[in-house]
Order: C-alpha cells, then structure tokens, then sequence
C-alpha cells in the first residue's frame, strides 16, 4: 500500500473548503492540517475533515521533521497579503506549493518570489484553475488548426450582476483594490494569454456610475498581442448579463447556465469560433475567402469535468515529480503584469506597454 500525499491547507474560506474536500475524496491523499486564524469556525472545519489545526504555517511546517506530522504538499487559499510569505516558507522547506489566485498582492512581491521559486527549484503552482477545464484543449485544437488561420482578434465579456448582500458582507470591496478588475479579471488575464499569447499593451477606461462606489464597476479593455492580433474585453459586476466563463462553461452549479450564451468569440483568417458553446465557422477552402461565402458551420464536441479536481490531479503529479507545473508562479507575474498595466492605463488615460513595468 502507497504512502498517501499528506496535505496542509492555509485559509479554509469558500475556495479553501473545497480544497480541503477535493483532497478528503482523493485516493491517496490525506488533508494532514488547516491553517488558519483562531476561531470556532476554523476549528471545527478542521476537526470535520479529520485535520489537526495550525494558527500559522510556520508551527505547522515546523514539525516536518516527525513522520507523524509530515507535510509532502501546501495550498495556500489565505488573505492575499500573506500569499508571500506562507509561499515563501514553503520553498525554505522545498516543499511543492500550490497559490489561489493573485500569486501575491504586488508586483514587485510577485516577481520575487517568482525568483526564488526559479532558485530554489522548488515547484510553485498558481491557482487559476480555469486552464484544466477540458473546454481549453478542445478550443486549442480548433485555434490552431488550417480550419481557424491566423489569429486576428478576440472579443472577451465577464459581465454579471453581484448583489447588495455581496458588498454588505465584506465593505472592503466597495474600496479600492476590491473591484472587478482584481477579483475578476486576473482570470480572463489567464485566459487569453493561454489562448492568443503574450500581450504586448493595453488601454483601458473604468466606471464607477452605477453604484457610485471608489472601486470601479464597469471597465472596458483594448489589448495588442505581441503576435499582431488585437482584442477587446468588457467587464462589469452591476451588468445584468450572461456574458461570463461562469454563466456559459458550466462548471460550477452555484451559476445558473446558458449553453448557448458565450464569453469569448475568436476570429482567424479561415474561420472562427465562439466559445464556449464551441460554435464554428469557416471558409473550406483559400478559394471560398470572401464574405459573399456561406461559412461551413459545425460544433465541436466537449466534454466537461470540474476544474479545480483536474488541477488538484496535476498539482498532484507535480509533487511526485511526474509533471511540470503548468501554470508557474513566474505565469501568476505576468497575469499581475497585466493587471498593472491596465490599472495604470485608467489611472493615466492611455496605452501602456508591458515592458515599461518590467523594467521598474
């Protein structure tokens, strides 16, 4: 019988307990310890999984050494001003760690730690569990085949509606920092790199009219890819709207679904697709290139499963040494080099360039 992966959680919130569950249902893997502040709360969801319960990570990791007690694994789900030093932490122990989504709450914090995880040679994976949704590699196939051409712009929407209780139960997100553009977009940020490249710059304009808040509810995005395609992305959380990953993928029950309904639309020369109802047209030959054309029209079959489940497989194999980590802590920087750049171009009404950031 295998030696299970004995795990430590950091942070049992809403993302963190499904952690802690994922791991629980997992053969050969063992949730070994919570970490988190000291409350009832957070006793008792360590007691329910059968975890022992840390108030912070450096007690927790600080018993390595005794077999019993042995962590092989970490997901930090904590605040995101601690996802630095709990990370860090890790990597002093060359303990493979996987980070929720930001990979910290800086650029500059970002890269450093991007840096030591280079370094030390020790795998750290960022959460942006999107990326192992099996709707990715299908979209792929098509994007890169003789049916779709050469990518020329993308059409990106992340519109929905939060309601006042959202904003009730935590006031920090009426203020800056607690917007959209941090707590949504980083995703979409993730997304299009995966699928049309690096982005070479952007220009953005920001809102707040609806609800009058510090933060911005609405916020609209122009990109340039570094391969010469363009793209436009529209982001709103008072937009009562379908257009978003969680309305249309159909991954996660808590959203109601409209497969029909799509977020991303992605044109080529040849062809085209809308995703992720996975819609497809294109041309069936050079020849038949012209918009008096009828498209060949067709769509692709899928098939789904949960996300943070196929993360959890890799992040798994990953700590066996069986895999590289797909989406890096370096990868978690150039998300937040975007973010950067688009919050900059809002803040100072035009294009910025990404290497501008790189270099401060």
């Amino acid at each position: 019988m295998s030696i299970p992966i004995r795990f430590l959680v950091s942070g049992p919130g809403l993302i963190g307990k499904k952690h802690c569950a994922l791991i629980r249902d997992r053969e050969g893997c063992e949730l070994a310890a919570v970490v988190a502040p000291d409350t009832p709360e957070n006793r008792a969801t360590a007691a329910g999984f059968g975890a022992a319960f840390h108030t912070s990570l450096e007690e927790a990791l600080g018993k390595t050494g005794d077999s019993g007690t042995r962590i092989d694994a970490v997901i930090i789900s904590s605040p995101n001003a601690v996802h630095f030093d709990q990370a860090l932490a890790c990597i002093e122990r060359k303990i493979p760690v996987l980070v929720e989504k930001p990979v910290t709450n800086t650029l500059v914090s970002a890269r450093e730690l991007a840096r030591r995880a280079a370094l030390a040679k020790v795998p750290v994976l960022v959460g942006h569990h999107r990326t192992y949704s099996t709707l990715l590699s299908v979209a792929d196939d098509f994007l890169r085949s003789e049916h779709f051409g050469r990518l020329v712009s993308v059409m990106g929407s992340a519109q929905f509606y939060k309601p006042t209780q959202y904003f009730a139960d935590g006031a920090w997100r009426t203020r800056i920092g607690g917007g959209p553009i941090l707590i949504n977009l980083i995703h979409e940020i993730g997304l299009m790199r995966h699928f049309c490249g690096e982005i070479f710059s952007v220009v953005a304009l920001a809102s707040s009219s609806v609800r009058n808040f510090e933060v911005e509810d609405s916020v609209s995005i122009s990109f340039r890819f570094t391969n010469g395609a363009l793209g436009t992305f529209m982001l709103s959380d008072t937009a009562a709207s379908s257009k978003s990953w969680e309305m249309t993928a159909g991954e996660n029950p808590a959203y109601p679904n409209f497969p029909d309904e799509d977020c991303y639309h992605f044109a080529g020369t040849r062809g085209s697709l809308d995703f992720p109802s996975m819609r497809v047209r294109s041309y069936s030959s050079e020849a038949d290139q012209s918009w008096w054309v009828p498209f060949v029209s067709r769509r692709l079959a899928t098939v789904r499963k949960d996300p943070l489940a196929a993360q959890l497989d890799h992040f798994i194999a990953v700590v066996k040494g069986e895999e590289e980590p797909i989406v890096t802590a370096h990868h978690g920087y150039r998300n937040m080099l975007v973010i950067e750049a688009i919050t900059r171009s809002i803040r100072e009404a035009r294009i910025v360039e990404l290497a501008e950031l790189e270099t401060e």
